[in-house]
């Protein structure tokens, strides 16, 4: 069982490892194409590398879920608002650090639990303490002296709050269709949106798409494709605490790989801002677990 649990929170950790720097993917896609066309190839990729995964499940024995009918509809909803979420992020990290996306983006967990409160969701104080927290750490990151807060950051809020809506959803889908076969769907469905919107508002060359393909590659076959995938696999024997803790660390993966790839910086005030996200982040996650399992 320990073996199990070291093996789960070890490709859980490695997917996380992926989204983090996926973040510097994303951001250095954007001098070759547009973000709107990076998030249409990106999903498109991550789709395409699932569908042998989708085929060969049952090597992972993920089980099988009775698919309704309207499988393909609760997909290609899913992929609407994967669509809304991923295009403000890209949008973002157009003059947002690759570093504080990923903190901003990680606040998406807050942002579930405050949507469980209109669900009729109880959340005790342990849990208003850490959105407190994430809040404060918020406002030290992103908002300036002057109180005027950076346009790439509001963005990439954004896209959390659709991150946010996109789990509530799932949550609900789920447990009526195989997970993969709704995951593969919804990636083709976001790609197919962003590329019909970049055929619109953006330049499309063959010529840039090749000489971005190392990050398009990355933010889609590994960051949405096979880091997908890990979490598919390592979170039916990983412990609800450890995938929460793992999890988070997305984020600080994210800090780390835009100081040293993009040559990020952050000032004092910025890192004790994620410090208190982090901690904000862990607390609504972690503190439901703790009462529940007592």
């Amino acid at each position: 069982m320990l073996k199990k649990t070291f093996r789960a929170d070890l490709l859980l950790l490695i997917a996380a490892f992926i989204w983090g720097t996926g973040f510097v993917a994303q951001r250095s896609g954007m001098q070759y194409v547009g973000p709107m066309t990076f998030t249409g190839l990106r999903f498109l990729l991550g789709g395409i590398v699932l569908l042998p995964v989708l085929g060969h499940q049952h090597i992972y024995k993920l089980g099988e879920k009775n698919e309704s009918g309207n499988l393909f509809w609760w997909s290609c909803l899913a992929g609407a608002m994967l669509f809304c979420g991923a295009a403000l992020q890209q949008i973002g990290l157009v003059t947002t650090e690759a570093g504080k996306a990923g903190f901003i983006t990680g606040l998406y967990v807050v942002i579930v639990a405050l949507i469980g409160i209109f669900l009729g969701h109880k959340i005790g104080l342990g849990v208003w303490a850490g959105i407190a927290l994430a809040v404060l750490g918020m406002y030290l990151l992103s908002v300036k002296e002057s109180l005027t807060i950076a346009k790439g950051d509001m963005f990439v809020l954004g896209g959390a709050f659709f991150w946010a809506v996109h789990v509530q959803l799932l949550g609900y889908i789920t447990k009526r269709v195989n997970p993969l076969s709704l995951a593969c769907i919804q990636f083709f469905a976001c790609g197919a949106i962003s590329m019909c919107v970049a055929m619109f508002t953006e330049e499309i060359t063959f010529t840039n798409i090749r000489l971005g393909w190392l990050p398009i590659f990355y933010g889609g076959a590994m960051s949405v494709g096979i880091a997908f995938s890990l979490q598919a696999v390592s979170q039916r024997t990983c412990p609800p605490a450890h995938a929460a803790i793992i999890m988070s660390f997305e984020a600080v993966f994210a800090a780390i790989a835009g100081g040293i790839v993009l040559h990020e910086m952050l000032s004092g005030r910025d890192i004790v801002g994620c410090g208190l996200m982090l901690a904000g982040m862990l607390a609504v996650q972690l503190i439901p677990l703790m009462r529940k399992k007592r």
